[in-house]
Formats: C-alpha cells, sequence, structure tokens
C-alpha cells in the first residue's frame, strides 16, 4: 500500500483512521504500530533532534552535487558527465573533468528543480503540458537525470526518498511550486511527527518514536565528529 504524504497536519490528522483501516484492509496480519513505523519513515527525512531545545524541529532539505567545470570561464558550458548516483565515472583522456560541491538546498527548491527538468523535456519533445501530468513524469530516469550542463546534478537513488514528497507538492500542470502550501508543510511536519510519536507512546513502543530515533542519530553522529577529532589530533 502507498501511504499518501500530507503537507497539512489537518489533512493528515483527518485521514489517519481512514488511511489505517485501508492498512489493515490490506494487511491482514499487522498491528497499528506497524502502520505508524511506515509513517515515521515517510516523514523522519524532514525532521532534526535539536540538542539545545531537547526536541524535534523541521529540516527540510537535502544535499545535491553541484556540479561546475575547470576554467568554465574559458571552456563555457558543458555536459556534467562525472557525477552519477553517488559513483564517480572514470574520466577517460578525452573527458573533462567535472568539480563538484555539495550543496544543501531547500525541498522547495528541490522540487522546483525537478519540475523545470520535466517542463524542459516537454518543450524538447513538444508536449502540451496542459496535456499531460506533470508527476507522471518525476521518476523517469533520463529526465531526472539529464545533463543541461553545469548545475545540480541528481542522485536518483536519492530522488527515490523525495517521491511522496513531491507527489504531494508538485502541480499536476504548471511550472512553479506554491511557497504557501510549502511554508505550512514547514510548520505541520513537526506536528504530524508529535502525533505519531503520541500514537507510538500510546502502545508502549517509544523506542520507535521519531524523536527517538533522531536523537539516536544526532548522539551517533556527535560521537563519529569526536573520534574523528581525536584521530585528527
Amino acid at each position: 500500500m502507498e501511504l499518501p504524504f500530507y503537507l497539512s497536519y489537518k489533512e493528515f490528522e483527518s485521514h489517519y483512521y481512514d488511511n489505517l483501516e485501508k492498512w489493515f484492509e490490506e494487511y491482514h496480519n499487522t498491528s497499528e504500530i506497524d502502520f505508524l513505523k511506515s509513517l515515521t519513515d515517510m516523514y523522519r527525512p524532514y525532521l532534526y533532534y535539536n540538542f539545545g531545545n531537547d526536541r524535534v524541529q523541521t529540516d527540510a532539505s537535502i544535499q545535491i552535487k553541484d556540479c561546475f567545470f575547470p576554467y568554465y570561464e574559458k571552456i563555457g558550458l558543458s555536459f556534467c558527465t562525472s557525477c552519477e548516483n553517488g559513483k564517480e565515472k572514470k574520466n577517460s583522456k578525452n573527458n573533462i573533468n567535472h568539480v563538484f560541491e555539495w550543496k544543501t538546498i531547500t525541498m522547495m527548491e528541490y522540487a522546483q528543480h525537478i519540475l523545470d527538468k520535466v517542463n524542459r523535456h516537454f518543450t524538447k519533445k513538444s508536449i502540451s503540458p496542459k496535456e499531460e501530468n506533470v508527476l507522471d513524469y518525476i521518476n523517469n530516469y533520463e529526465i531526472i537525470t539529464s545533463k543541461e550542463g553545469a548545475g545540480y546534478c541528481v542522485n536518483y537513488n536519492l530522488h527515490q526518498q523525495t517521491i511522496p514528497f513531491l507527489k504531494a507538492y508538485l502541480p499536476c500542470y504548471g511550472q512553479t511550486v506554491n511557497i504557501a502550501v510549502y511554508r505550512d508543510f514547514i510548520f505541520s511536519v513537526v506536528q504530524i511527527a508529535n502525533f505519531i510519536d503520541q500514537k507510538l507512546k500510546a502502545v508502549q513502543a517509544i523506542e520507535a518514536t521519531i524523536y527517538s530515533k533522531l536523537k539516536s542519530d544526532a548522539r551517533f553522529k556527535v560521537q563519529m565528529s569526536h573520534q574523528f577529532l581525536t584521530m585528527c589530533n
């Protein structure tokens, strides 16, 4: 069952029991805890644990490779051939050595980038954007990983994690994303997380809460950072 991703807390709350019922209809030998764990996996990527406030907060961002070229002022733009889904292609003598840096952008910027790719595909293929649904193309490998010169290079594997959000956020037709809807999501995602956690606490599954998992992840990152600094010293 593909669980719907909600950008508004009100929508999430109002549809919770309907989705839970559908879950039970499809998965007979399951429990509400399993349902809540699936929801946790959906919303956790857009949150982080704040040590200072001891609470979960919104972090709707994604890391992406911003590809550019050595001496690009002289040679102009070219195709980004060396940054592909986390694995660098081996450069031959005839290839340009591309350079990239990691950049953190908001999910709204990422969504707009994907929308631009789809609309450029429509233009190239002379497809009317009023006739084709944008959502039918947001996971097309060739479109999503296409290179238009210097700029963002999408990791297709990482892109898979963003599909539920993109399906909920991107317009079916059009060229711009809705800032107001995104702003609502920024405020709603913490409320959604709190709702999920309260449900998990009610069934004594505290270790499965978003709060517990994010806090554990944050502690692990701190420990790894300390170990790295110790090795460097």
